[in-house]
């Protein structure tokens, strides 16, 4: 092991604002954070480029070229292609467990608007063909570029460590479908099957260099629901000739609210959200039918089959109390755009949780409450292997602007908004920190 310089270690102590908890650690410590800071300028620089030029989900090909081309300059065995646009990269080290590193990779349908010297100007087709302006407005490049520091870091620490680690691109996780794909296309079967799954979140509202984790559940089931309604159109001077579903829309999406307020337990999560509606063709046309289209969110199973079963309920009622014959009721649809709760593994949150107190101390770990977003990242727990999984989650805001919203009582804009604003440093430093601290913690020598 070559030794550290003093300023290295000057800035390694400063980055992570450590206070190691056992003599293990400091060393071992200070070689990572020197290793981070000599590869800042680099990662600084692929995130950069990648936040200038998203790909949308399933459509992450120039993406998915580059952390190839990163983790084969590494030594490290890459396939391509897996579950459409997804990369695995494989690192062996001798004999031990198997640890999976995962990032994900596509962007957002979203126009940016922050003004940053590196924002995205981007226009792309989405995977229907349509032109959509394209922003990484949820941190996806920030996960890429700490995947690729990640596997820079490790790969350098080998004496430090043994076993497998698994690097997974993942695509498609904003329609959540791109876990789905790899575990369908072999992740497990094809590649080492993980003794543990790793992955991490960056947060638009939360300052950087803040580690975050939840106990149990961080995030919520997601069922995507597709409504038609329909009617009988015609005229818009003759409405008693006609069934209009513009107006048994209105009336569904009404309805629909009383799901949480009156038929839900009060203080149980859940979440009902009518995202669009289309319908109609001209002002004096009543037309054949309106669409919908839901998001649904819980954290248990029973609510959310409540939730969809109220959906169809609510529906067909309506619709029959406004006449319509049984062959024109409501078609309600639940779409593959759903992923199931995603919880942490009890035993490896508190063990990685410890890991994190003894590198970065423990003022600057916090429990975070759990969040209705969804993250597709749960399916691979979800497998009859029942494999290990934490998550955690990275603030990247500006530690300034924060704390200066934070005393108006305000917030930051939030991930998925054009204005969303995630700070290269120290955010991509704590990100590839807590994660090579993770997979040393489980792969180290003992």
């Amino acid at each position: 092991m070559k030794s550290v310089s003093s300023l290295a270690v000057r800035l390694a102590l400063a980055v992570f604002a450590a206070s190691p908890a056992s003599p293990a650690v400091p060393e071992l410590h200070d070689v990572v954070a020197a290793k981070i800071e000599a590869e800042y300028p680099a990662l600084e620089a692929i995130f950069k480029n990648l936040h200038a030029h998203p790909e949308l989900s399933f459509m992450e090909t120039k993406t998915a070229a580059l952390i190839a081309q990163e983790l084969r300059a590494l030594g490290i065995e890459v396939t391509e292609k897996v579950g459409n646009t997804g990369v695995v990269g494989v690192l062996k080290n001798g004999a031990g467990p198997t640890v999976l590193v995962r990032a994900d990779m596509d962007g957002l349908p979203v126009k940016e608007m922050t003004g940053l010297s590196w924002a995205s100007a981007a226009v792309v087709k989405d995977l229907a063909g349509k032109e959509q302006p394209a922003m990484h407005a949820c941190g996806h490049d920030m996960h890429v570029t700490g995947l690729i520091g990640t596997a820079r870091t490790l790969a350098a620490l080998k004496d430090h460590w043994r076993g497998t680690i698994v690097f997974v691109a993942q695509p498609a996780e904003e329609i959540v479908a791109g876990a789905r794909a790899m575990l369908m296309d072999g992740l497990y079967t094809r590649f080492p099957k993980p003794d543990f799954a790793l992955a991490l979140h960056v947060s638009a509202v939360r300052p950087a260099g803040e580690i975050g984790y939840v106990d149990g559940t961080p995030y919520a089931s997601v069922s995507s629901l597709d409504i038609t309604v329909r009617g009988v159109g015609g005229h818009g001077s003759q409405p008693q000739a006609t069934k209009d579903p513009v107006v048994l829309a209105a009336q569904i999406v009404v309805a629909l609210q009383t799901i949480v307020s009156r038929e839900t337990k009060p203080g149980t999560p859940a979440v009902v959200t009518v995202g669009t509606i289309y319908g109609g063709t001209k002002r004096n046309i009543i037309s054949e039918e309106v669409k919908l289209e839901l998001t649904l969110r819980a954290f248990e199973d029973g609510v959310m089959n409540h939730l969809i079963a109220a959906v169809r309920r609510i529906c067909e009622g309506t619709a029959r109390a406004a006449g319509l014959p049984e062959d024109r009721l409501p078609i309600v649809t639940v779409t593959p755009e759903s992923t199931p709760v995603t919880t942490n593994h009890a035993a490896l949150t508190q063990r990685l949780v410890g890991t994190f107190h003894a590198w970065f101390g423990e003022k600057n770990v916090t429990r975070r409450p759990p969040t209705t977003g969804g993250e597709d990242f749960s399916e691979f727990g979800r497998t009859v292997d029942r494999v290990p999984i934490f998550i955690w989650g990275v603030g990247a805001a500006d530690p300034q602007k924060y704390a200066e919203v934070e005393k108006r009582g305000l917030t930051l804009p939030s991930n998925h908004s054009p204005l969303a604003d995630f700070v290269p440093d120290p955010t991509l430093k704590t990100c590839v920190g807590t994660m090579s601290a993770a997979v040393l913690e489980l792969l180290g020598k003992k």
